[in-house]
């Protein structure tokens, strides 16, 4: 889809890995625009008491994150 609308994307894989820690490396060692990443939609008490890969991103990452629910 994306190179209908020339936009360059790249996905990667980085096993064996922390996944917020690889997504951070690769963000700054390749100089990524955008991070697109997925939510749970979690809510309330929930979202507070339950960490994620998104929310370390978020806070830990320089690039901007787009988060799809």
């Amino acid at each position: 889809m994306a190179e209908q609308i020339r936009i360059t994307a790249e996905l990667l894989h980085v096993p064996n890995a922390c996944p917020a820690t690889a997504i951070i490396e690769k963000e700054k060692s390749r100089g990524c625009d955008l991070i697109v990443m997925a939510s749970h939609g979690r809510r309330g008490l929930r979202k507070l008491l339950l960490g994620s890969q998104t929310s370390e991103v978020l806070v830990d990452g320089s690039a901007p994150v787009l988060v799809v629910q």
